[in-house]
């Protein structure tokens, strides 16, 4: 099963310097940490030191002129199943996709992508994520009760490090459009065979044209296509200014999706919410109290993008021949997924609402003899 688009990278070790076994990012204190000994060492700097994040110039992306050092390449792996991009340890042969559970051998081939510049960690373990899902079950009335008991009692959480984009840009727009301002008529109607007085409103239309200017910060986009995006979205918000410069010790003891989407089509979207925000701006500009936007142009300059990875635990669960997915934000435990239903608790809830139904008509229709 050799992928012509491989998708899943090699999985980041780091040694242990007392005992040599393999370090894992603890979310408790933000450091290394060796399950066998131990041993707990901090993470440096990094590359850039304690500033900011730099962003990446769009238009130079585009042409393929990055310098080679924002480039890596790396080993991956793609589900058959969901087209999943995540690491696995170089020496694992077979494994389960994270993402949909579904059986794969690994063969991995070589991805040429654009490094993440940022990274936020996990700040929630594993067993934190997992109490916050079977909260959340647990909130889910109809969800069967065998699925509630094997996903708490099952198999341990995948902690994931999610691509997404961020995209900067600075826009004017200039727009045409009316602004109504509602009035108020006052006519005579017949109303049960008496004329009686009723206002009506009215809105009086006049042209408005105008110019607006906004910066966007950090719009940020899904770059994966392995979950569905109403779970992802559901997750936010981010807390973006804790992104940490991007180092590979972050993802000791976990994994990475590489990105599906690619820039150009992460821009596409990021573009769209732009023009969402743009259009309420000039709406706001116009004023009045209602708003016809008839066209508006943006010029849009200085877009600059971020590959940026973002940490989410995960839960696959097939039970009964189908597969349920959930997804927590592994900084703030925000649970999302697919909501199972019970056939026969439903059918219970069914019977008992028609049995009480019964009951309040037998008594309406005893009280009014």
């Amino acid at each position: 099963m050799a992928p012509t688009d491989p998708n899943i990278v090699d999985e980041y070790r780091f040694p242990c310097d007392q005992c040599g076994a393999d370090y894992r990012f603890n979310p408790d204190d933000g450091t290394l940490t060796c399950d066998h000994c131990g041993h707990s060492e901090a993470i440096g700097a990094g590359p850039w030191g304690g500033a900011s994040l730099k962003e990446l110039d769009f238009n130079s992306a585009l042409s393929d002129q990055l310098p080679d050092d924002e480039i890596e390449e790396t080993r991956v792996l793609t589900c058959p199943n969901c087209a999943a991009q995540v690491e696995f340890d170089p020496a694992t042969h077979a494994a389960e996709c994270p993402f949909c559970a579904t059986p794969v051998v690994t063969d991995t081939g070589i991805s040429r992508h654009i490094k993440p510049r940022g990274v936020l960690p996990f700040a929630l373990d594993e067993r934190t994520a997992h109490k916050a899902m079977g909260d959340w079950l647990g909130r889910l009335w109809f969800a069967p009760n065998g699925l509630k008991d094997y996903a708490r009692k099952g198999r341990k959480m995948q902690g994931i490090y999610v691509p997404y984009w961020t995209f900067d840009a600075d826009t004017k727009s200039t727009y045409r459009g009316e602004r109504g301002i509602v009035y108020y008529e006052t006519r005579s109607v017949m109303r049960d065979g008496k004329r009686v007085q009723q206002r009506v409103a009215k809105v009086r239309w006049s042209p408005k044209s105008g110019r607006v200017a906004r910066f966007f910060d950090d719009v940020l986009v899904l770059a994966s296509q392995s979950l569905p995006k109403k779970y992802t979205d559901a997750l936010e918000p981010w807390d973006l200014p804790a992104l940490e410069p991007y180092q590979p010790e972050y993802l000791a003891g976990f994994r990475a999706e590489a990105y599906t989407v690619e820039l150009n089509d992460g821009y596409t979207e990021a573009r769209a919410h732009m023009s969402r925000v743009i259009e309420r701006d000039v709406r706001f500009d116009i004023g009045g109290d209602r708003q016809r936007v008839h066209a508006v142009e943006t010029d849009v300059r200085d877009v600059t993008f971020k590959h940026v990875l973002l940490p989410i635990w995960m839960a696959a669960y097939k039970y009964r021949g189908q597969t349920y997915r959930f997804v927590v934000n592994g900084r703030t435990g925000r649970v999302q997924g697919e909501r199972p239903w019970s056939a026969l608790k439903i059918s219970v809830a069914v019977c008992l609402g028609l049995l009480v139904a019964a009951g309040v008509g037998y008594l309406v229709a005893t009280g009014q003899q």
